[in-house]
């Protein structure tokens, strides 16, 4: 067992902040807010390992749901999965609880802070005050790490940002407790075990086989290379469901949003991945992966060109049906191109 409380200090200004806790930015919030714990904590990990470990790698299109006012995709596994699939790999055990009302949510996340437990926490991002106002919209799973508080702010580390910074007591409330579509509730997680040593072998292969299994194999048309067919079959009625060439528009180029900037790593989390089975091939001694990693990184790099052309038919409005057309060939250019991947990762890794 490891003593998981950093050493904190609090002065007569009412400053508390956890001083031995180092901030550094990531790839992705979710999975660099739970790197930053556990290397915090004593474990050695990086995020890229953290990632693969927990078969952060997917894809889901949602075509017409209640949730989603318009179709919309995924890139990773669904938020707190990581979490859960790293207990069950390596023994790693978090605490984690959600709140009924915004008091409750406070008291808890202030006592675990000034005992000196830094805690990350969910928020819905448009409520962060320090996030250009450009760039604030209300994505409810957003997370970030609460490291201090100096009277009514409270000291963040949040990953996609190079240094530490302050938030209102008010502002995190709101984002803690927003309302809509996978509201937070005021969720926070901490490890509160980690253990010594673990197999990172065994970790790494059932890893990696769960993520073969969730892209080849589960039986729903919209989740996995299936999910890539569907979007790319699926994207020509896009015009038809717009309200108009700027929602249309609007909606086209939020699929590079979705692919690039909303912290995946680039090439919706391909080249983060990428870089896991580089890592892996080098600790269990497996040469093969080191290989399909750099496939992998061809592969990212067609999502980027995928992404870059809807970025720029989007920004010009050159949305005609050729455009979508041209689209739909690159998707089913890139599900040929994983399903072909995963199959050959599954026999590696086996």
């Amino acid at each position: 067992m490891r003593k998981l409380r950093g050493g904190s200090q609090e002065t007569e200004n009412s400053v508390m902040i956890i001083e031995d806790y180092h901030h550094k930015m990531a790839a992705h919030c979710e999975s660099g807010s739970i790197t930053s714990l556990l290397n915090h904590a004593g474990m050695t990990i990086t995020e890229p390992m953290v990632f693969g470990i927990s078969s952060g790698i997917f894809f889901g299109y949602f075509h017409k749901m209640k949730s989603f006012a318009f179709p919309t995709f995924i890139v990773r596994n669904k938020p707190g999965q990581m979490r859960k699939n790293l207990h069950k790999r390596t023994g790693v055990r978090f605490y984690s609880k959600d709140f009924r009302n915004i008091d409750s949510g406070q008291i808890a996340l202030d006592n675990l802070v000034l005992s000196g437990i830094p805690t990350a926490t969910q928020v819905d991002m448009f409520y962060l005050d320090y996030v250009p106002s450009w760039e604030r919209v209300h994505i409810n799973v957003h997370f970030l790490v609460v490291i201090g508080k100096e009277d009514d702010l409270y000291k963040v580390s949040d990953s996609y940002f190079p240094n530490v910074v302050d938030l209102p007591v008010g502002s995190m409330n709101k984002a803690r407790f927003a309302q809509g579509s996978m509201s937070p509730k005021g969720f926070l997680f901490y490890p509160e075990f980690v253990p010594p040593s673990f197999d990172y072998e065994k970790a790494i292969r059932k890893g990696i086989k769960k993520a073969c299994f969730n892209m080849l194999c589960i039986p729903i048309p919209f989740l996995g290379i299936k999910g890539i067919r569907l979007f790319a079959k699926k994207i020509t009625d896009w015009p038809s469901m717009a309200r108009d060439t700027e929602h249309l528009s609007h909606e086209v180029m939020k699929i590079n949003i979705l692919l690039e900037d909303q912290g995946t790593g680039g090439a919706g989390f391909r080249f983060m991945y990428a870089t896991f089975l580089q890592q892996a091939s080098e600790m269990i001694n497996k040469p093969e992966l080191k290989a399909l990693a750099r496939e992998l990184m061809e592969i990212g790099d067609g999502w980027r060109e995928f992404s870059l052309f809807a970025a720029r038919i989007g920004k010009n409005r050159d949305l005609g049906p050729d455009k979508f057309k041209q689209m739909s060939e690159l998707l089913y250019q890139r599900a040929d191109k994983e399903e072909d991947f995963f199959k050959r990762l599954s026999k590696t890794i086996k």
